[in-house]
């Protein structure tokens, strides 16, 4: 084991963040936690924004270091938070991400089937705790909510946890969106606790109202920004065309650990089954998918050929992105096209059009709501007490359909 010194990083968001225990310390040097340098934390939104680069370790370097000016801001209020509890819940926010797959999001379901990165992230903590001696039993026990002070859990999860209030700031840095700039540091210290919940007090009933639009139109502008959906669907495309070739028999290119999860349809009960298998998920990372894209692009067969190109000269689908369904007539006319143009069959033109939809929703009040504690000690939901009629309107789910097709084959 390693020991801290009181370490301190200097992060371009919050200057510098001091590392506050040994036990942090050694589970950041830990390899499962090194690897989020190498999974970049918004998949492939850098060719649109060409600052995106940064990556899931600066994100949980973050999150940690909000977490521990939210325990601050909460003892100041009289709000019992022991030592214990303190340094679990700093351990949670730090390894919420630890199971995240190469490019994040954009591959969350590409390579192992039904399970999602927070399961992945639970057994990995499992892991680690063995291996740390049962110290993150409490840490566990409060990223499940099983833990009886439940404000702690919302401070890690929840709609207005210190895992968004990082991601909001720190994407819209590196993205360069000035529309998802939040006050982090009025939020925080207008947190408080009632009845064992976590809430914001009446005065910072804008800072909110302020939150809930930028995490909107930061989906709109960011996340779901209609050419980052086509490049992270060509990214898909290729792993399902390795995936297919794979499972014919086909020999790719591939890292050891790339084409054990290219041969494999591998799902939860596989994991937990065999415990070497979350080992070797663990030694995925964004260089194995682009090492094998690489190759794959003077592959033999065309469309994997083909989409891989694509992706390195990005050359990303046309992409139509509206309110309603996309018309089936207009599908299969570019199906006829894309069969016409690369001479094959309507199946395979599967990969080069298709359709699928996307939703935002900034907030959930079905879920964990964001209570405010007005100034007569009444709590009330922030969609009631928020005199802009615009965040009620943020609760309800918007969907957009989209349909992509290459741009050789555009009306």
């Amino acid at each position: 084991m390693s020991y801290n010194k009181r370490k301190i990083l200097n992060d371009p968001i919050y200057g510098f963040v001091t590392l506050p225990n040994d036990i942090t310390y050694n589970l950041i040097n830990h390899p499962f936690f090194q690897r989020l340098r190498r999974i970049k934390q918004l998949g492939l939104t850098n060719l649109v924004y060409p600052g995106a680069l940064h990556t899931r370790f600066h994100h949980a370097i973050g999150a940690m270091h909000l977490m521990q000016e939210a325990v601050l801001t909460l003892r100041q209020k009289n709000v019992a938070i022991t030592e214990d509890e303190e340094q679990a819940v700093l351990i949670a926010i730090l390894l919420h991400d630890i199971g995240h797959g190469p490019f994040s999001h954009a591959l969350e379901h590409s390579l192992v089937k039904g399970i999602n990165h927070e399961t992945i992230s639970s057994f990995l903590m499992d892991t680690l705790n063995k291996e740390f001696k049962g110290k993150l039993s409490l840490a566990i026990k409060i990223f499940n909510n099983q833990y009886k002070k439940h404000f702690l859990h919302q401070l890690v999860s929840s709609q207005l946890d210190m895992d968004r209030l990082d991601y909001l700031k720190r994407d819209s840095f590196f993205t360069g969106v000035s529309e998802g700039v939040i006050s982090s540091d009025r939020i925080i210290k207008m947190l408080n606790v009632v009845d064992n919940q976590l809430v914001v007090e009446q005065k910072a009933i804008y800072s909110i109202e302020k939150f809930l639009i930028a995490r909107r139109l930061m989906y709109w502008q960011v996340y779901l920004h209609k050419t980052v959906l086509s490049a992270e669907t060509l990214l898909v495309n290729i792993l399902k065309r390795a995936k297919e070739l794979a499972s014919k028999g086909v020999k790719l290119f591939a890292t050891p650990t790339l084409a054990l999860f290219l041969e494999n349809d591998f799902t939860k009960t596989d994991f937990e089954k065999d415990g070497s298998l979350l080992e070797k998920f663990t030694k995925l990372d964004d260089n194995d998918v682009m090492a094998s894209v690489k190759v794959w692009a003077e592959n033999e067969d065309f469309i994997l050929k083909t989409l891989c190109s694509n992706l390195l000269e990005r050359k990303l689908y046309k992409i139509e992105l509206q309110s309603t369904a996309i018309a089936t007539s207009h599908k299969n006319k570019l199906i006829d096209k894309a069969c016409k143009y690369y001479k094959i069959s309507r199946r395979e033109a599967a990969y080069f059009v298709f359709t699928d939809t996307v939703n935002n929703s900034a907030y959930n009040a079905n879920s964990f709501n964001i209570n405010v504690l007005m100034n007569n000690g009444t709590l009330m939901d922030v969609a009631a007490a928020s005199d802009q009629l615009n965040i009620q309107s943020l609760s309800k789910t918007v969907t957009k359909h989209f349909i992509c097709y290459p741009k050789e084959i555009a009306v």
